[in-house]
């Protein structure tokens, strides 16, 4: 019976210093508590949160493979700046750091791990100089100047179509541009502009033509919304064209400075561009200007009573 007493006893005060021994570990697990070996002290920890695409990869942590494969939480890290490694066969392998700071989680979420042999495939089927993808109708046209032609396709490269056959100018054009309505397009260098019309069905060098421009050297150009109309920013001004043979050029502003960068909003009929002007502190400003050409405006209507007036004689 005494015996029977002792051991219940016993066994009492062990469950007690258990409990009591135990407890400080229960409480620091609840409440995100580790054992800092560098400071001898328990130190509130924080997370890493791992995404990537595709899902799948090995983590390495300061060195150290872990049991875990992406996507992960990697929990109970102290505090501190840690060296990750994420390697998945076949893809290249992605390499960083991540601050892990106290009761906070750290988002690593938007890797890409790229192939190591990526696919890559030709989509054109004729030569190819220059290109531009009409992201709205899901097409490539394509300037190839040896044929001086232009084509299109579909984003695959299928259905092949030849456009136009335009005439070429010398030096090679700057830049292409497609009208909004898709029917035209047009090319410039510094002294010529040419405009070619894209007939699916009959293209031809008969419907294209080249306007010359001596007033200054061409930086830019544009297509006004009535996809009639050219904008052109040159060296000296901008002015107006009419998408014809023999042009003549409208000013619409004289440019101080020989450089002027230009953006065409083509759903207001708007130009921005920059120019250096001189105030009335007597020092000199680079600003930036909106020139409107909507049908409303003034000077755009000028522009309209001047071919009309040709139209008549």
């Amino acid at each position: 019976m005494f015996s029977e007493q002792r051991i219940r006893a016993l066994l009492y005060y062990l469950s007690v210093s258990i409990f009591i021994i135990g407890l400080p570990l229960i409480l620091t697990f609840a409440l995100g508590l580790k054992f800092n070996q560098k400071t001898l002290k328990f130190t509130p920890t924080g997370l890493i949160s791992i995404r990537t695409q595709p899902e799948g990869a090995s983590i390495y942590l300061d060195g150290k493979l872990l049991n875990d494969k992406t996507p992960a939480t990697l929990r109970e890290l102290i505090p501190a700046t840690y060296n990750l490694r994420l390697e998945l066969e076949g893809r290249f392998p992605w390499t960083g750091q991540a601050q892990v700071f106290a009761r906070q989680v750290t988002l690593l979420e938007k890797i890409i791990l790229f192939p190591l042999r990526p696919h890559v495939k030709q989509v054109n089927k004729e030569g190819l100089d220059t290109f531009w993808v009409d992201e709205d109708k899901k097409i490539i046209y394509y300037i190839d100047e040896k044929q001086s032609g232009v084509f299109r396709s579909d984003l695959e490269g299928l259905h092949l179509e030849r456009l136009a056959q335009f005439i070429r100018i010398n030096p090679q054009p700057i830049k292409w541009k497609l009208s909004s309505d898709r029917k035209k397009v047009l090319y410039f260098n510094q002294h010529r502009i040419g405009v070619a019309l894209l007939d699916t069905q009959n293209p031809s060098s008969d419907d294209s033509f080249v306007i010359e421009y001596n007033a200054g050297l061409i930086s830019d150009a544009f297509w006004h919304s009535d996809n009639y109309h050219i904008i052109v920013i040159s060296s000296k001004n901008i002015v107006a064209l009419e998408a014809k043979p023999a042009s003549q050029a409208v000013e619409l502003v004289v440019l101080n400075s020989a450089v002027s960068n230009g953006y065409y909003d083509n759903g207001q009929d708007a130009l921005y561009f920059n120019d250096w002007q001189k105030a009335e502190d007597g020092n000199t400003y680079n600003n930036l200007y909106r020139l409107d050409l909507n049908p409303r405006a003034s000077i755009f209507q000028e522009l309209r009573k001047l071919r009309t007036n040709e139209k008549t004689q």
